[in-house]
């Protein structure tokens, strides 16, 4: 089961492509930018879990398993 990439922080809006670094997650798959995720002090506002480097996805594996497309940003 690949991870959903969800293409936004959650607390700020900030777009954050699959295929770029600099997006941090919790075991839930909440997605944050890295201010964001530095301002929370790495925990997760939803769950209290750790907030971890969200791993990139190539390009050329988004046909097959493309990222979300759902933004989470709460506003």
């Amino acid at each position: 089961m690949a991870l959903d990439m969800r293409p936004d922080c959650e607390r700020c809006g900030t777009d954050l492509p699959a295929e770029a670094p600099g997006a941090f997650i919790c075991s839930f798959e909440c997605t944050y930018c890295a201010d964001c995720a530095e301002d929370l002090d790495d925990l997760c506002p939803n769950c209290g879990g750790e907030l971890a480097d969200r791993p990139t996805r190539a390009k050329k594996h988004h046909a097959a398993s493309p990222p979300s497309t759902e933004r989470h940003f709460k506003g």
